[in-house]
This record gives C-alpha cells, sequence and structure tokens, in this order.
C-alpha cells in the first residue's frame, strides 16, 4: 500500500510513518512545509505521490494553545481537512482517508455519562475541540456528498517518548529529571485532579492502520484503553520511576481557562471492526517518557 502521512514529522506522524514502513507499506511524508489549508500546495503533492491511503494528522493540537489563536486553529485544523480532502479526491477518488479528530469533541461530561462512546453527544469545550468537530463534519460531508472513502477516528489523550514537553507528561518528566539534577525539591505544575484515558502512541499508530484496512468509510471510531487516571496518579508514578521526593506544586499560569474534568472511551466498535486491543501498558510508557526526558 502507497500511503501519505501528513503532519508526517509530528509525534504521532513520526511513530505512524515507521509503523507503516514496519508493516511494508510505501511511505511518504509531508509535514510544516506544505501549507494543508493551501489546496494548490496540497495538490501537487497527492499527484506525485499518488496515495492509496491518505492518513491526515496534520493540525494544531495543543488544546492550551487553541485559546490565543482560535482562527488559525480554525484555519489549520478545518480548511485544511477540507483541502487535503478535495486533492485527495480530484486525484485519487478512491485512496481511503483517515481524518484523526480527537476525544476532546465530547467536552465536558458528567460521571453518568461514561465511558463515552461514538454515539454520545458531542459538546466542545475549547477552540481546539471545535475545530476537530468542524472538521469531522468536512469529513462526513465528503462520504456522504461525494462517496469518498473517510474513516475519522477520536483517540483520546495518547503519551509515548518523543512527545513535545509543550504537553503535561513529557513537561512532567523533563522537569523532574531537571530537578533532580539541580537538587530542586519543588515542580510547578498545572491542574492534577483530571482524568484522561491513556494510551500509547504505538498502540494509536496500530489502530490507524487497522481502521484504514478495516474501517467502514463514513464511521467515526475512539481509539483509547476504556480506563481513566488523574494526572495526579501519573505524577506520582514518574516520581517513583525516578526515585525522586518532589513537592508538586500549582501554578495558575498552567492552569486551563477550561479543562475537561474526566474523559473515559468506550472502544467496543474499535474492537469489533479490527480485532485491536492496546498492548502496551500505563508504567511501560511512563518509563519510555521518562528516559527519553533522560536522554536529551
Amino acid at each position: 500500500m502507497r500511503a501519505l502521512v501528513t503532519g508526517g514529522k509530528g509525534f504521532v506522524g513520526q511513530w505512524l510513518a515507521a509503523h507503516l514502513a514496519e508493516q511494508g507499506d510505501e511511505v511518504a511524508v509531508i509535514d510544516l512545509e506544505t501549507d494543508v489549508a493551501d489546496g494548490a500546495a496540497v495538490r501537487p503533492v497527492i499527484e506525485d505521490v499518488g496515495p492509496d491511503a491518505v492518513y491526515h494528522l496534520a493540525a494544531m493540537t495543543h488544546v492550551g494553545e487553541s485559546w490565543e489563536n482560535p482562527s488559525q486553529v480554525l484555519r489549520v485544523n478545518v480548511l485544511g481537512t477540507a483541502e487535503v480532502l478535495a486533492a485527495a479526491r480530484a486525484v485519487r477518488p478512491d485512496a481511503r482517508v483517515l481524518v484523526v479528530s480527537s476525544a476532546e469533541v465530547y467536552g465536558i461530561v458528567g460521571p453518568e455519562q461514561l465511558p463515552l462512546d461514538e454515539a454520545a453527544a458531542t459538546v466542545p469545550a475549547s477552540p481546539y475541540a471545535a475545530s476537530k468537530l468542524a472538521a469531522e463534519a468536512v469529513a462526513f460531508q465528503a462520504w456522504r456528498g461525494y462517496g469518498q472513502p473517510v474513516v475519522v477516528v477520536r483517540p483520546f489523550n495518547h503519551i509515548g517518548p518523543g512527545q513535545s514537553p509543550a504537553f503535561f507528561v513529557p513537561a512532567l518528566a523533563r522537569r523532574i529529571v531537571e530537578a533532580r539534577r539541580t537538587g530542586a525539591s519543588a515542580l510547578s505544575v498545572g491542574t492534577l485532579t483530571t482524568r484522561r484515558d491513556f494510551t500509547d502512541v504505538r498502540d494509536v499508530v496500530a489502530a490507524y492502520r487497522l481502521l484504514m484496512e478495516r474501517g467502514v468509510p463514513g464511521d467515526v471510531y475512539n481509539v483509547c484503553t476504556g480506563v481513566d487516571v488523574s494526572m495526579a496518579e501519573v505524577a506520582a508514578q514518574l516520581l517513583a520511576l525516578a526515585g525522586a521526593e518532589l513537592n508538586l506544586e500549582t501554578d495558575p499560569a498552567l492552569v486551563r481557562p477550561v479543562d475537561v474534568p474526566v474523559l473515559r472511551g468506550d472502544g467496543t466498535r474499535l474492537r469489533r471492526a479490527t480485532g485491536w486491543v492496546p498492548r502496551i501498558t500505563l508504567a511501560t510508557t511512563l518509563a519510555d517518557v521518562l528516559a527519553s526526558a533522560e536522554a536529551d
């Protein structure tokens, strides 16, 4: 299979490209050098690669930063999705397209609504989440209006080695490593009460390829473990792995304007369609993230 990965040099994109190559696919990637929101820039890439499968990962992905520049987030995440779909449709109409959304589209939910399946209400609480839900609408319209074979995925939080320190887990791992080196006794953190359903990025990209093969066009799939863990628990595990005794102090500057208290997904649809199950434990993931931070 000839595959094109947009956002292929990012955290998930690099892991996905490596996984596809391991599976025997011919892989091409584009990243910041190609403005996905510019159709004139995207179409020549599709023509050159001639993909059988397009994995559309390119996006502005940081929830916190989306509050600072919502217009740009909408441009990249919504218009970018529309232009990639249009280019693929014009050049390779039979190419399957995987559009990566986010579990953030579910918004703020109560415990009685968990676990969240794909039929749950979508009430985005951040500019990022709103952009992802709009991108989904663009993708579903391409399937309904043109018959373009598009599959949408809603990954819950995914972590692993190589993730940007703009995100909680790698940021905390780096701070722990630095504190251990300098002898500091405290660390600044954001909200620790939020709970998230974490999946290792290496399991996530395996799910993406399986969905490209077996997912139903026009459908949406959660990618999740079905288990939620608090940020406080993650912090405690990282501290234990590092053998560090540090006080965690909340810094108001690291607290988001609106934060979803808890997210836990139901991955039944994904499992039934593909047989996928997560294989890498959270403990293993955190150990690998910590080792990556120590190597930097």
